[in-house]
């Protein structure tokens, strides 16, 4: 008779395997809160205690802990020595083990470290050429209609099994890790363990010879889990890479209605203002060509007259967190079109990028508006409506590629001169891209001005307040040139470079 071994934290479809397996002929052997739950519900059970001839002791720390138990799921039944050993004390081999473990994610602490559970699960897994391990109860279906079609499980199948159950233990221990570094406050600590699992297929990469996959953290949720697709085509790598960035930088722009496009994960226009309709409106007017195949991000409930805005400019995602119902019925009408609502984005706690064997890694770049931390440094301060607008390009600055320069005016960025090798071409094409819509508001430099000529640059496209980090040996001359100008500027002390 083939025996399996069931000890569970999560008992759902529990009782419905267990008699599964009974009426195929199983001996099921169970342990607790498991063993409890099965005679409840009249399903034939072996006490773990009956095979080990030993009671469960210290609270439940111990109750799978024996040789009894790990001898017959470790038996390599194709070795005659492990046979004869098992028929010397009398040990029966276990052919299946389910089990899954403590919810240690749920609520941290010493109690929830499962033991017992990941020994077993480890002991199986490693032992898959005889044994399954069922991890999981979404598994149990496939488990027993694989059991009452062949009478076995498949090689492939307990190969399968075993891997989903390492990638288990793996998540499990990394958690706990997780749990034990919080008593740390260095950000970047000794070792990392991601434990990451497969949450949606994109359409493709960022070509369409490439694939792609969005994972998420075992255990966890992101906005793009909650997300709802109202319409359009499958979501590709590059949809999200930069839905992400358009939704972040929408959602740090303040408690006014904001709107930003994004293209190649740089905003290429960005706005606020009193109505979410003109918002998008101005943002669009930023810079229409970029616009083309763009994502649009809206931090308030879309409505009609926005979608109908939206419609004559090829679009590839939208973002809202909610839409009225005449524009969602506009919107989804495009079949093109990607319609997501979502809820905001969280804060990561570190940045990841890949290098050959490895990560770079590196606490995320918050950019903090402190007027009082500030300094002003030249003979003119700014007023009122230039600090706003100081306030918007630093923000946006700081979420574009670098080298940047960022001019604003009016709640609207009129210009935004991306990741150039040098700041002055950065300056140029801002001030281009401005065409004269900046006269009057701000400049945004991500890092300080090496030269004037960037300065003078931003003059040129009519800006008469700067925002800039300092910090160059050049600083006085910079300074200088803005009083010369009469330009107000602001040094924060804090750069904000992207690559």
């Amino acid at each position: 008779m083939p025996r399996a071994l069931l000890s569970v934290h999560d008992k759902s479809g529990l009782v419905e395997l267990a008699r599964g397996l009974a009426g195929l002929g199983w001996e099921v052997v169970s342990s607790g809160g498991t063993a409890r739950a099965l005679q409840a519900a009249g399903v034939a059970v072996t006490e773990v205690s009956q095979v080990t001839g030993f009671p469960e002791m210290l609270d439940g720390r111990v109750k799978t802990l024996h040789p009894r138990i790990h001898g017959g799921i470790l038996a390599d039944r194709a070795n005659d020595e492990h046979l004869a050993a098992l028929a010397g004390h009398d040990i029966t081999p276990i052919d299946l083990v389910v089990c899954n473990l403590y919810p240690f994610s749920s609520d941290p602490s010493v109690e929830l470290i499962d033991v017992g559970g990941p020994t077993m699960v480890r002991a199986a897994a490693k032992n898959f050429d005889g044994v399954g391990i069922v991890t999981r109860p979404s598994q149990y279906a496939a488990v027993l209609g694989e059991l009452r079609a062949g009478g076995s499980l498949s090689a492939e199948t307990r190969r399968q099994l075993a891997r989903d159950a390492f990638a288990l233990t793996a998540a499990y221990d990394a958690a706990i890790v997780a749990w034990l570094d919080e008593a740390s406050d260095d950000p970047l600590k000794a070792t990392l363990h991601l434990g990451l699992e497969r949450a949606q297929e994109l359409r493709y990469g960022e070509n369409p010879h490439q694939r792609a996959a969005r994972y998420r953290r075992i255990g966890g949720r992101s906005w793009w889990d909650d997300a709802v697709q109202h319409g359009g085509k499958a979501l590709s790598y590059l949809n999200l890479y930069d839905a992400e960035a358009a939704w972040r930088l929408v959602h740090s722009l303040g408690e006014r209605p904001a709107a930003v496009v994004v293209k190649h994960a740089n905003p290429c226009g960005v706005a606020v203002a009193e109505d979410i309709t003109e918002a998008y409106r101005l943002a669009h007017e930023c810079d229409p060509v970029s616009a083309f195949g763009g994502i649009v991000a809206v931090n308030r409930p879309l409505p009609a007259p926005l979608a109908e805005a939206l419609a004559p400019v090829f679009t590839e995602v939208v973002l809202a967190p909610g839409y009225e119902p005449g524009a969602l019925a506009f919107l989804t009408a495009k079949k093109n079109l990607r319609v997501l609502e979502a809820r905001p984005a969280g804060q990561p706690d570190l940045v990841y990028r890949t290098i050959d064997g490895g990560l770079l890694v590196q606490t995320p770049d918050r950019v903090t508006w402190d007027r009082e931390q500030f300094r002003v440094v030249t003979e003119r301060v700014p007023s009122e409506a230039e600090w706003a607008d100081l306030e918007l390009a630093w923000r946006v600055v700081a979420a574009v590629t670098s080298n940047t320069i960022v001019v604003a005016q009016g709640g609207a960025v009129w210009g935004i001169g991306a990741g150039q090798q040098n700041r002055r071409d950065a300056g140029v094409l801002a001030a281009q891209k401005a065409a004269g819509r900046a006269r009057g508001g701000a400049c945004a430099s991500d890092a300080f001005f090496p030269f004037r000529d960037g300065l003078d640059a931003a003059a040129e496209a009519g800006c008469t307040a700067v925002v800039q980090p300092g910090g160059s040996i050049r600083d006085d001359e910079v300074i200088a040139a803005a009083d010369e100008h009469g330009m107000a500027m602001v040094l924060t002390g804090e750069r904000h470079f992207r690559h």
